[in-house]
């Protein structure tokens, strides 16, 4: 029964593995992933020292009943850790695909606001242009008003004195 029950767990295990490993390759950055993937490998290779252990433990002792479900228990609880373990991984990697779609989102809004930005800098850059010509142009009349001021004034002050004698 403890076989059985070691191989259904290492099965289960198999499959939630396989699972977890398609999960990750879609969902985080590769490093991460790696990461990840080595601390399974590295909770595998526990699991798989701890299940030799038991293994070896139960063919080197022929304990009595009580003490092989005493060894049944412990592995059901390193199991079912190893099941947490997973769950946490999931979780996080859920959590960590959500911040990463919120970021991607939030970079999309960023780039259609800058794309407006840009128009509506380019529509100020040609604003600023006529502005600086029609500004070009009105001190051109100013100069030639302010010339044309100082030849009437000059013109006022030859007419002045010879209509006074």
């Amino acid at each position: 029964q403890l076989l059985e029950a070691k191989a259904s767990l290492s099965l289960a295990q198999t499959r939630q593995v396989q699972q977890a490993k398609a999960q990750m390759n879609n969902m985080v950055p590769k490093k991460q992933f790696e990461q990840l993937q080595s601390s399974l490998r590295e909770e595998q290779r526990k699991a798989q020292q701890l299940k030799k252990n038991l293994h070896w433990q139960a063919e080197q002792t022929c304990r009595t009943q009580e003490e092989h479900e005493r060894l049944l228990q412990a592995a059901v609880e390193q199991a079912e850790a190893l099941g947490h373990n997973l769950r946490s991984a999931e979780a996080a990697l859920a959590e960590r695909a959500a911040q990463l779609e919120d970021t991607q989102a939030q970079l999309s809004r960023n780039e259609l606001l800058i794309k407006d930005l840009r128009e509506e800098n380019r529509g100020f850059a040609m604003a600023l242009q006529v502005a600086e010509l029609r500004q070009k142009s009105t001190e051109e009349k100013n100069q030639l008003l302010e010339e044309q001021a100082s030849a009437l004034k000059q013109l006022i002050g030859k007419i002045t004195p010879a209509s006074l004698s």
